[in-house]
C-alpha cells in the first residue's frame, strides 16, 4: 500500500515538473514519518524513498538508530528545545526550523567533525502569526549572517508556513 501511494505521489510530482517546466526529477519528496512505525519507514525505503522527516528529536534518534544500516536522509522539521540540539547535531542531515541564533550555535558546536555541515533552513514567520514559530522578515538578514559563519552548518534556504488565507 505504501508503494502504491509513493508511486501515485511521484506521478503527480513528475506531472507538476513537466507542467511548470522543471528539470525532470528536480523535486524531492520528503516523507514525513512522524508517529509512523519503523516498519512503515522500511517499507517506504524498499520502494525507493530515501528522505524522511521527523518533528520530535527523540523519535528521530530512535528511528535513526533502529535504521542505521539504511542510507536514509533524516530531516528535522519541528521546533527544537536547546536541550535536544545534540540529537539533531549528531543524527540529522537537514534541519528546517532554525529560528534562533542560540539554537544554531549549539547545533554547530555539537556537530561531529566526522559529519558534513548540517544543512539548515531558517524558519520565517512571514504572516506574523503569534501561533507560529520563526524569525520575522526584518530579523532574517541578521540571523542569516550569523548562521552563515558557523562551521557546523550550511545555510540552504528558508522555510515558511503562511497563514491559510
Amino acid at each position: 500500500m505504501i508503494c502504491d501511494q509513493l508511486k501515485s505521489i511521484r506521478r503527480q510530482i513528475s506531472k507538476a515538473e513537466h507542467t511548470y517546466h522543471r528539470v525532470p526529477d528536480s523535486v524531492q519528496l520528503l516523507a514525513v514519518s512522524k508517529t509512523k512505525p519503523v516498519s512503515a519507514i522500511e517499507e517506504a525505503y524498499a520502494c525507493g524513498q530515501r528522505a524522511f522527516g521527523e518533528n520530535y528529536a527523540q523519535e528521530l534518534l530512535d528511528k535513526a538508530e533502529a535504521l542505521k544500516d539504511l542510507d536514509i536522509e533524516w530531516h528535522y522539521i519541528g521546533p527544537l528545545q536547546s536541550n535536544k540540539t545534540r540529537i539533531i547535531a549528531e543524527h540529522a542531515d537537514w534541519m528546517h526550523s532554525i529560528d534562533r541564533e542560540k539554537i544554531a550555535r549549539r547545533i554547530s558546536d555539537q556537530r561531529p567533525v566526522s559529519l558534513p555541515p548540517l544543512n539548515i533552513c531558517l524558519q520565517v514567520n512571514i504572516s506574523g502569526e503569534e501561533s507560529k514559530s520563526g524569525v520575522s522578515p526584518e530579523e532574517l538578514p541578521a540571523l542569516a549572517q550569523a548562521v552563515s559563519n558557523l562551521p557546523g552548518l550550511k545555510l540552504r534556504g528558508l522555510m515558511a508556513l503562511p497563514a491559510p488565507s
